[in-house]
């Protein structure tokens, strides 16, 4: 996990530098089955330690490639303390699973929060959105605000344009992580890096805008000197 996820190298160069540094001989298939297997249960881990939200956050689709067809991951991060509190891979960036994302994003919030979304102008957004509203009382309620386009040509998208910002930048760091792989040949594979991604990102990686802390301190990992040893950790703590 240390050279696959937090380092952001394929699957190939992994197996490459256990076998050179550490006469440690796997193949890379054995280094994606086994990212696979913790995947699975750091799915659970990032879930259940996700905590309060933000009242503001912010969210955007990535394009990836899935057996050469575009699909796509969608993230919504919190605006504060800049944690991702929900993501989802699909194979398009329709309705259903912008509301499955959203849905996930609001789950852990408390009832009398005000909460508003910042999207582009897709408009799955908008209508996941009136579809959740649907569901939830008059005291969870979703603000939606939009940000269109790369100038500010409205009121909306000025003021907001700043959470756009920050949901663009996760998108980069994701696109750097999973562009070692040159694309995924299946669909599970997607999503188990991802799932990593989002704990190496949530639990292990130091934000300057935080004054370098994780966005999800953990006391348990506290304790633990090296990125090897909190990974070895964490999957201790999901299994």
């Amino acid at each position: 996990m240390t050279f696959y996820v937090s380092f952001a190298n394929s699957a190939r160069k992994t197996a490459l530098i256990l076998r050179s540094v550490f006469n440690i001989s796997v193949s890379y298939q054995t280094v994606l089955n086994y990212a696979e297997a913790a995947a699975y249960h750091c799915h659970q881990f990032n879930l259940n330690n996700k905590g309060h939200i933000d009242n503001i956050q912010t969210g955007d689709e990535a394009y990836i490639k899935i057996s050469g067809r575009n699909a796509f991951t969608f993230f919504f991060l919190s605006s504060k303390n800049h944690k991702i509190t929900s993501y989802h891979t699909a194979s398009s960036r329709e309705t259903l699973p912008a509301i499955v994302s959203m849905h996930e994003a609001v789950r852990t919030a408390e009832d009398k929060q005000k909460l508003t979304l910042i999207t582009d102008g897709n408009p799955s957004y908008a209508a996941g959105i009136h579809f959740l509203n649907q569901l939830y009382d008059s005291k969870k309620q979703i603000n939606h605000r939009k940000v269109i386009g790369l100038q500010n040509l409205d009121s909306e998208s000025t003021l907001f344009r700043p959470f756009k910002q920050l949901i663009e930048r996760l998108n980069r760091t994701y696109k750097y992580h999973v562009r070692p792989a040159h694309g995924f040949s299946s669909f599970n594979g997607a999503v188990a890096l991802t799932t990593l991604f989002v704990t190496h990102y949530n639990f292990l990686r130091p934000h300057m805008a935080l004054n370098y802390n994780v966005p999800i301190p953990m006391p348990e990992l506290n304790a633990v000197a090296n990125i090897q040893g909190k990974w070895a950790k964490i999957i201790s703590l999901a299994a």
